[in-house]
């Protein structure tokens, strides 16, 4: 074919619709985590999707109580008696009707944080009674049989024979069966008792044995375990076998063990925050959030045009991911607690989400100013902004990891893996600080889905059609 002067070739561009895909993709999963999804059967409801609503505030925000345990000066605990006295706390809140909460072992310090918002509507809950209640030494007791009345409780033979207390449990451990006749059957809990734990034991199980009986194991009025008597076991050494797995047979023997703790528990300190106060400063947050990212979405589509536009569809993306990850919208994970630091990890992570945003758009605006099309500025910029996007999140990332294993939870990823370089460094703000981590990273490694790949996606998809090909829309001069 032969081109003459003067002649206009067209080219024609293939449009595809990847805008309008990702732009319903992120409404409907914004809506989705905003909204959740459940349906009720009667007063009970199940839970399909959760959403904002099922997210667990901290203390600071929804109020409750703050208390650290420990043994008395003189005495130095170990670790597994730790163990044993968290279990007793976390079984007494259960006791208490107080399922939401936050219990740590400060192993470095000897010390045991406990946290627990307040209960919905509740009225008449005495925080200081709970807290002397918690720090109680438990009443172990192995009983005759296992006959409850309809709260629970023992009772009947059950209530009147006690065969063992604590004090005549010398140790309880988790063990590995390898010559078990079954996998379900390998993970047991062996007992040692005392000289004077071996002769009521003996006597006891010579009775049920004969009888086909079991002996139930009780904290306070709470049975933990109720296994068959299989023998008569007179050396004083017996195990409890059961469909047990590693994490449940060690919780068994912690429960055991706390009924024989050594010490009492002394209360080193104390504090309650007002729901209303935590309220009320979740409000303010809320709205000053709602506020600034209203002003951010208005300086990006005035300042950047259509890429602006763009930008603020991909940070609704983002601060909906977060949320999605903090409710625990996501089947694989639990929910996480959101405290106010956590809320303003959130608002940084918009922040660099913002940064990522505006490095990009200076570059296509520069490229566009040299002249080039705006499919090359387009792809020129994206491929120029990438290197610094990258280096700004990894250092957030690493901040927000740091942070997290510093001061998380003692069975928290990042914890586990830190724990040699911030040992030192206790649970007791695992609360507030580990939520800033937690949504600080989680916010930025979204960014990078969102606010880089969601982002070039539709604005690669704008550009192919006619009407958004005016190189104004992308913040350079008219053609």
């Amino acid at each position: 074919m032969a081109f003459k002067k003067g002649m206009v070739i067209k080219v024609k561009r293939v449009k595809k619709p990847v805008f309008f895909i990702v732009f319903l993709l992120i409404a409907l999963f914004a809506a989705s985590v905003l909204m959740g999804f459940s349906s009720f059967y009667g007063d009970i409801e199940t839970v399909y999707i959760k959403g904002v609503d099922d997210i667990r505030f901290g203390i600071d925000i929804k109020g409750g109580v703050d208390v650290t345990f420990t043994p008395p000066e003189d005495f130095d605990a170990t670790n597994d008696q730790l163990d044993s006295a968290r279990e007793v706390i976390v079984q007494r809140m259960i006791n208490l009707g107080i399922t939401d909460y936050e219990a740590y072992v400060d192993y470095n310090n000897d010390r045991i944080i406990v946290r627990f918002p307040w209960k919905e509507g509740e009225a008449e809950f005495d925080p200081e009674a709970a807290v002397k209640e918690l720090g109680e030494t438990a009443q172990l007791t192995f009983r005759e049989q296992h006959e409850v009345d309809e709260l629970g409780k023992p009772t009947g033979v059950t209530l009147e024979n006690v065969i063992l207390e604590g004090k005549d449990v010398a140790e309880a451990y988790a063990a590995y069966d390898q010559n078990a006749a079954s996998e379900e059957e390998k993970w047991i809990v062996s007992l040692r008792l005392t000289d004077e734990g071996t002769k009521k034991f003996a006597d006891a199980t010579s009775r049920l044995y004969e009888e086909g009986g079991t002996i139930s194991i009780w904290m306070d009025d709470t049975c933990i375990s109720y296994p068959k008597v299989n023998a008569v076991i007179t050396n004083g050494s017996a195990v409890i076998s059961g469909s047990f797995d590693a994490d449940s047979s060690k919780k068994l023997a912690d429960q055991i063990n706390s009924g024989a703790l050594p010490f009492k528990l002394v209360t080193a300190s104390f504090s309650t925050i007002s729901p209303s106060l935590g309220l009320g400063a979740l409000k303010a947050m809320i709205v000053s959030g709602i506020i600034a990212f209203a002003f951010i979405a208005i300086y990006m589509i005035i300042i950047y045009r259509l890429p602006g536009f763009v930008a603020v569809i991909a940070l609704v993306g983002q601060v909906a991911g977060t949320l999605a990850f903090v409710s625990g919208y996501f089947g694989f994970r639990e929910s996480s607690i959101l405290t106010i630091p956590g809320i303003a990890g959130i608002i940084l992570a918009v922040g660099m989400g913002v940064d990522a945003n505006v490095i990009t758009f200076e570059r296509i605006k520069e490229e566009l100013a040299v002249g080039k099309t705006l499919d090359g500025a387009l792809q020129s910029g994206y491929k120029r902004a990438l290197s610094a996007i990258l280096d700004g999140n990894i250092t957030m990332i690493l901040v927000a990891i740091i942070l997290m294993g510093a001061f998380g939870t003692p069975d928290s990823l990042f914890a586990k893996v830190l724990h040699f370089a911030f040992f030192m460094f206790g649970p007791s703000t695992a609360g507030t600080i580990y939520s800033f981590g937690f949504t600080l990273l989680t916010g930025t490694v979204l960014n990078l889905f969102f606010g880089v790949l969601c982002s070039r996606l539709m604005i690669m998809s704008l550009s192919r059609y006619n009407a958004f090909r005016n190189p104004r829309l992308y913040g350079g001069a008219k053609k």
